[in-house]
């Protein structure tokens, strides 16, 4: 899919997305908050989602919103239920009011789970142990997974009467779901193991179900991982495929296109500095232990580039008709222009948010303007406490 340059559209002007129209085309990307620590919202965690919206961006995404209990990656990251919609609504409304759009990121953390932390053991494709909790995933039943597929459509239901404008479906790091279209990690022998169509099951069924609540009254994006680069993980082949598959199914508005793996390698989508004393720190002990001694092995690093996901995205847009979202390294004006003139409908920003939250309005203002974010990644250690650039 090309575009010429007659066609190519402003990042700054407004967009469909799905059912909603968003002022721009620019997301705030899903990123740990370490805002709710009794699982619940707090004025901490409207505040870190008002800075980017007063800052400009057209819609940013509350991260996570975990569909069950055991499926938070800690125990105080914000589950969906009834009791947090209160605080949910607070938040939407007061997005809202900046004239900027709010998504839920709706997910099962899988065997990437504390369960320590959770107090409830957590689920994958098969048995695994987790050294952050010290202690093993159990292998879901065909029960747990139609029980998963469950949680994420009533966490769309609950979405809407918390005033979201958009779910994002987790599909990507080695949660939940993605753990099930790795074959380095799911090793099954039943109906949702062995070919990447039978792995791919549990996507396509989480997507229908959130799909067919959300009608048109949610927009319905998802986060999927191109390649976690790993040797026997997910190749960007199979990714491609299950991108397909997703767009025949029609339950996808947009399509945000990631990389890595928490399990595994989570620098792949950071890229940058590796800052192993910091984040040494922030892990429990023993695990700070072993990340002092390992990290380097597990924290990989991969030198930072603007846009340095793109070189893969472009094989999906090749690929595909549907919206997609460019992540990874749009730092400023020329990355979002870039992104626009590679043809992809929207870009979202993590870190580059979390040192200017007031970025688009500057970009608005001169198109020339860049991030101060230096990919140090030290940001990266703050989301146990309260996520935060340390530049700022």
């Amino acid at each position: 899919m090309g575009s010429d340059a007659a066609e190519v559209p402003d990042v700054l002007a407004p967009a469909r997305l799905g059912p909603i129209t968003l002022r721009n085309r620019t997301i705030k990307a899903a990123t740990f908050e370490a805002a709710s620590p009794d699982a619940v919202v707090t004025d901490d965690l409207i505040e870190y989602h008002r800075r980017p919206a007063l800052g400009g961006v057209g819609m940013t995404t509350v991260a996570y919103c975990a569909v069950a209990p055991e499926g938070r990656t800690e125990y105080g990251q914000v589950w969906m239920r009834e009791e947090a919609i209160p605080g949910l609504r607070r938040l939407t409304d007061a997005i809202h009011d900046t004239g900027a759009a709010v998504s839920a990121q709706i997910g099962h953390a899988g065997p990437v789970a504390n369960a320590r932390s959770n107090g409830s053991q957590a689920l994958s494709p098969i048995r695994f142990f987790n050294p952050l909790g010290m202690k093993f995933a159990r292998r879901a039943s065909t029960s747990d997974i139609e029980g998963v597929i469950a949680a994420h459509a009533n966490a769309a239901r609950l979405a809407i009467e918390a005033g979201f404008d958009a779910v994002e479906i987790h599909l990507g790091h080695g949660y939940f779901v993605s753990s099930f279209l790795s074959p380095l990690f799911n090793r099954r022998g039943d109906e949702y193991g062995g070919s990447l169509a039978n792995r791919a099951k549990v996507a396509r069924a989480v997507v229908q179900a959130v799909r067919k609540v959300a009608g048109d009254k949610l927009a319905v994006t998802a986060k999927l991982t191109m390649t976690d680069g790993i040797r026997g993980g997910i190749p960007i082949e199979e990714s491609l495929q299950t991108a397909r598959w997703l767009q025949e199914d029609g339950g996808l508005d947009a399509l945000e296109l990631t990389a890595g793996s928490s399990l595994v390698n989570p620098m792949y989508l950071f890229r940058g500095d590796v800052p192993i004393r910091e984040l040494a720190k922030g892990f429990p002990k023993p695990m700070g232990w072993g990340v002092r001694l390992t990290g380097k092995k597990f924290f990989r690093s991969y030198p930072y580039r603007d846009a340095f996901l793109l070189d893969d995205a472009r094989q999906f847009r090749a690929a595909l008709d549907m919206p997609l979202i460019l992540l990874g390294g749009i730092t400023g004006g020329e990355s979002m222009d870039l992104a626009m003139a590679e043809g992809f409908e929207f870009v979202a920003m993590g870190r580059a948010l979390l040192a200017d939250p007031d970025l688009v309005n500057r970009v608005a203002a001169d198109r020339e303007t860049h991030s101060r974010c230096t990919h140090c990644n030290q940001c990266m250690a703050t989301i146990f406490s309260k996520t935060h650039c340390v530049l700022t």
